[in-house]
């Protein structure tokens, strides 16, 4: 009979390459694992823990429960990054006469022609191989059920799990969205813009297990609120991704109509983007990022040129990460529909970026002209004044 027992098993991929450092990110899961259930499903288990190459989330809601909050469980653990899979387990015993009756009890109620059976035995010292598992309890079902057995594609797939001086079986194992668990490669401030591939940057960013807060520059009031909104929602559906972010709202008007007056025309959207890699980069300096993620990708727009990407980067000594710089636009937008952002991105709004915008802009700056039309400008004092006039919201 099985046991009533529940447990989530939640394996890795990437993780179990990193040799002595392993146990650093298995903590980090973890932590972030039991965060995220916390939040949404407070009390439905008794503990979280690493083993063998494992990490075991211990169900304390009844079987009910569990059916009805599987939805949420799905949510919370295919958003979880450092996740390859995971499967909704039984507690067996290791003892083969048991296992075998937990197997035929788990999958008997299941409609099916064909099966298999596929043990895995991280514990050595168990005295059948997993080959010599899988035929023994094998032959057992097609004894009870009289179906077949298909090694390639079978109906049913019964799972079994010998680690630890324990046993478990499960019947699927479930996709999670690979990378790196989110804080354990230290935290980055991402240019959020509202529009369609700076989530996607962002979403490339928490993957690699870095921790993200964002910067968003808008115009107003000489603009509608509609950009801050998109940003506000699009910050919450990245939400899904990692526990919690800020975002650092900059006033950016101001700051425009002083390069407008005192730079040349065809260099203003260049000069908008240093002076807001500067902000963004004292910004990092107070609150100890490490580093700038943007949405770009070569040659998307007049601004993304090789040149003017140079021109731009020039201003900061910070490194800029750019997650997209190879993608065509279709690639960018498939994944932003895959992560939800799309729909928000293509709302309309008014871009900062977007007044004032000459009728011919450069496209291949020269830095040395960038720079001495920069000399109009008191570059210290308008970083100083936007910094101050900053709010941080919740993302």
């Amino acid at each position: 009979m099985l046991h009533n027992t529940s447990y989530i098993i939640c394996h890795y991929a990437e993780i179990g390459i990193k040799g002595g450092n392993r146990n650093y990110f298995e903590r980090i899961l973890a932590k972030n694992i039991k965060e995220k259930l916390d939040k949404e499903l407070p009390d439905s288990f008794e503990h979280i823990k690493r083993i063998s190459g494992r990490i075991l989330v211990k169900l304390s809601s009844s079987e009910k429960q569990i059916k009805n909050s599987l939805n949420t469980y799905y949510l919370i653990l295919t958003t979880t990054f450092g996740i390859a899979n995971f499967s909704f387990a039984i507690e067996s015993k290791q003892d083969i006469k048991i296992l075998k009756k937990d197997c035929w009890d788990l999958i008997r109620n299941k409609k099916f022609k064909t099966f298999r059976i596929t043990a895995q035995r991280s514990q050595k010292d168990f005295p059948m191989t997993s080959e010599e598992i899988n035929k023994e309890v094998g032959a057992y079902v097609v004894e009870k059920s009289k179906k077949k057995v298909n090694l390639t594609k079978p109906d049913v797939n019964c799972f079994i799990e010998i680690v630890d001086r324990r046993a478990f079986i499960y019947l699927e194992k479930i996709k999670g969205p690979g990378g790196m668990p989110v804080g354990s490669n230290g935290k980055a401030l991402i240019l959020l813009s509202g529009g369609i591939d700076s989530p996607v940057a962002a979403y490339y960013a928490l993957k690699r297990g870095v921790k993200a807060d964002f910067i968003h520059f808008h115009s107003m009031p000489y603009t509608t609120p509609a950009s801050v909104e998109k940003v506000k929602n699009l910050a919450k559906i990245l939400g899904k991704f990692q526990i919690q972010s800020k975002i650092f709202l900059v006033p950016f008007a101001d700051i425009q109509k002083e390069i407008v007056l005192k730079t040349p025309e065809k260099l203003r959207i260049i000069i908008y983007r240093r002076l807001m890699l500067r902000i963004a980069e004292k910004l990092a300096q107070d609150n100890k990022y490490l580093a700038l993620y943007t949405g770009e990708s070569v040659g998307q727009v007049a601004s993304q040129t090789l040149e003017n990407i140079n021109a731009t980067e020039d201003a900061i000594n910070l490194p800029i990460l750019r997650p997209l710089i190879g993608f065509d636009k279709e690639d960018i937008i498939k994944k932003a529909k895959q992560i939800g952002t799309y729909e928000i991105s293509i709302l309309p709004h008014e871009d900062c970026c977007a007044r004032f915008v000459p009728k011919h802009p450069e496209i291949k700056a020269d830095l040395k002209e960038v720079q001495i039309a920069e000399k109009k400008l008191d570059i210290e004092k308008m970083i100083e004044k936007a910094v101050e006039k900053i709010k941080i919201e919740k993302g």
